[in-house]
């Protein structure tokens, strides 16, 4: 009698198991194809949603660094009966005499309309504002000019006038020269300004010199809203005393707050909609995932006669069940890889439109490729041990 232990064990070799997990694949090109596509299009939505915020995010975070996120704003809260209050008109003195403030501006509301002409009804104001503006407002909130100029000692004292970017932009002017109608006379456009993320307020408002508001519009010279910038490592104990610093009388008529954390809290809060575009996209890889069961279990019934000669040869149950996992693992790594490249092409392109940095975390791609390698084992677990539990001359029957 033959001893058993003489025959030699039946083995399949990592590369063997390739080129069998495969060999299926190549043949059924088309299916291959679109079992992968739900795949694709998850790994895709998942990257490309993460990679789009971030690199939002990370142009954020740049221009935070750049406009500085020691700006405080003060402005004038309401008195205990519940009138409006009103910054003392020397409050920006005050706040200059702060050793470590380096740069203060301040605004004040003027209770009246502009125009593009005096035939627009007093009622159209368009939400635009018309504020006071001192000379160092523009350099306080790190403004930029669009077209034209900004005040100077000699223009501020004079019917002239400074338009934020959504004010230009409504009153349908966007070069310096023309006229717009303020205060029942015309004011000569001198300059256009860039948008100013740290005071959207300024973008919505057209701005008259101190003086001539003062002069010609009866501005009373309390300023509503002040702009101050100290030095970064001083900015929570100027916050402190600001309140007290600007009306020492009433400082629970004064709020303070820090316009770069309302920005920070805007980058945030569009994390709640990322998170329901990942949702979207996991529902896509369960999507693709059944996709591949379903070929997978497809491809076990279309195979039995495969099934069963490969078992009559020697094949074990092992090797049948890694053989239909090894195929089910390749065909969620195509759609995979095809979706990580697809979602670095979006994020790619949407970060080069925008003029953002280009952000692929390492943990989304890594993630990418994990889940892929999870839907594979689990969409082909069931086919592969259904293959392996056939009897070869069940199989065999029935080719």
């Amino acid at each position: 009698m033959t001893d058993p232990a003489a025959f030699p064990v039946s083995r399949l070799r990592p590369s063997d198991l390739l080129r069998v997990g495969a060999a299926n694949l190549r043949v059924r090109r088309l299916r291959v194809l679109l079992a992968s596509l739900g795949i694709a299009i998850g790994i895709a939505t998942v990257l490309a949603v993460v990679g789009v915020s971030s690199s939002g995010q990370a142009d954020l975070l740049r221009r935070l660094d750049e406009l500085g996120t020691n700006l405080l704003t003060v402005k004038a809260g309401q008195t205990l009966l519940g009138k409006d209050a009103k910054l003392p008109a020397e409050s920006v003195a005050m706040v200059g005499r702060i050793s470590s403030v380096y740069a203060v501006a301040a605004t004040g509301d003027l209770t009246m309309g502009v125009y593009r002409t005096d035939r627009i009804p007093a009622d159209q104001t368009r939400g635009i504002s018309v504020r006071a503006a001192g000379l160092t407002l523009l350099t306080t909130v790190q403004g930029e000019v669009a077209a034209g100029r900004w005040f100077t000692a000699a223009t501020e004292r004079h019917p002239t006038v400074v338009l934020g970017d959504l004010a230009a932009a409504r009153l349908g002017v966007r070069a310096p020269g023309g006229t717009v109608w303020l205060g029942g006379r015309r004011f000569t456009v001198l300059g256009v300004l860039k948008p100013v993320p740290l005071a959207p307020g300024i973008d919505r408002a057209a701005l008259v010199g101190w003086t001539a508001a003062r002069d010609l519009l009866g501005f009373d010279g309390h300023p509503t809203t002040l702009y101050e910038r100290s030095t970064p490592e001083e900015v929570e104990a100027v916050r402190a005393v600001l309140p007290r610093t600007v009306n020492p009388e009433h400082p629970e008529e004064v709020t303070v707050s820090r316009p770069s954390d309302a920005l920070a809290a805007r980058a945030a809060a569009s994390g709640a909609f990322t998170g329901l575009l990942l949702g979207l996209g996991a529902v896509a890889l369960l999507v693709g995932g059944v996709g591949v069961a379903n070929t997978m279990v497809v491809s076990v019934l279309e195979r039995r006669g495969e099934i069963g000669l490969r078992r009559a040869l020697g094949a074990t149950r092992g090797h049948i069940r890694l053989q239909f996992l090894t195929e089910s693992l390749l065909l969620s790594g195509l759609g995979g890889l095809a979706g990580l490249v697809l979602g670095a092409a979006v994020t790619s392109g949407y970060a080069l439109a925008g003029g953002f940095p280009t952000v692929l975390p390492f943990w989304a791609v890594g993630g990418g490729l994990a889940a892929t390698l999870v839907i594979g084992s689990l969409a082909g677990l069931y086919p592969a041990v259904r293959a392996a539990r056939l009897s070869p001359t069940v199989a065999l029957g029935a080719t």
